[in-house]
């Protein structure tokens, strides 16, 4: 996870390499952005979960895409969020066909790793012959873990929100409230 915060830090620098402003970070909104942390919390949660139990992690993981999608589903016209959906969606797709997320054990020890001791958490599975649409599951090596092209198109999308969103210009209301065009000028006259 740590390499979707470096992503995020990139396009916060690339933003403001760009002419966007730093102050617009307290500003960003998208609806429904509580149901990250739900979806997050419950990918977590997972993690916690024993190997014995890997039917529960799965589902877990699996029913954490649902509010992830959602809040996709709320911000579609906002820029990047097709595309982070596009990512979640394969994500899900790969996850569910193979009942865990498949790892490359080659991808593994690029990546740093020694892949005769591979220690897989109950969500993921080794990437062997069997695995149903291998090009989508944790195939590419990067410092300290492996990701796959889902994460990759996530990341994309969560840049283009974050650089965007600095590009806003300056808002004068808070919270996206509109005001009637004109308002502040109208006066009853005696």
């Amino acid at each position: 996870m740590l390499w979707l915060f470096v992503v995020l830090a990139v396009s916060v620098a690339v933003s403001l390499l760009r002419g966007g402003k730093l102050s617009n970070i307290a500003e960003i909104y998208a609806r429904g952005w509580w149901l990250l942390f739900v979806g997050l919390g419950m990918q977590t949660a997972a993690n916690f979960i024993s190997t014995d139990q890997r039917e529960v992690a799965v589902w877990l993981v699996l029913l954490s895409y649902i509010p992830l999608l959602a809040v996709v589903a709320l911000n579609q016209r906002l820029p990047g969020m097709w595309i982070a959906g596009i990512g979640i969606l394969m994500n899900f797709t790969v996850i569910a066909l193979n009942n865990g997320m498949p790892v490359l054990p080659e991808a593994f020890e690029l990546a740093g790793g020694d892949p005769e001791r591979m220690m897989l958490d109950a969500k993921h599975v080794v990437l062997d012959s069997e695995s149903r649409l291998p090009f989508l599951a944790d195939i590419i090596p990067m410092p300290g873990s492996v990701i796959s092209l889902g994460d990759v198109l996530l990341a994309v999308g969560l840049g283009v929100f974050v650089e965007d969103q600095l590009h806003q210009p300056l808002r004068l209301f808070r919270h996206r409230v509109q005001g009637l065009p004109g308002s502040a000028a109208e006066r009853d006259e005696p």
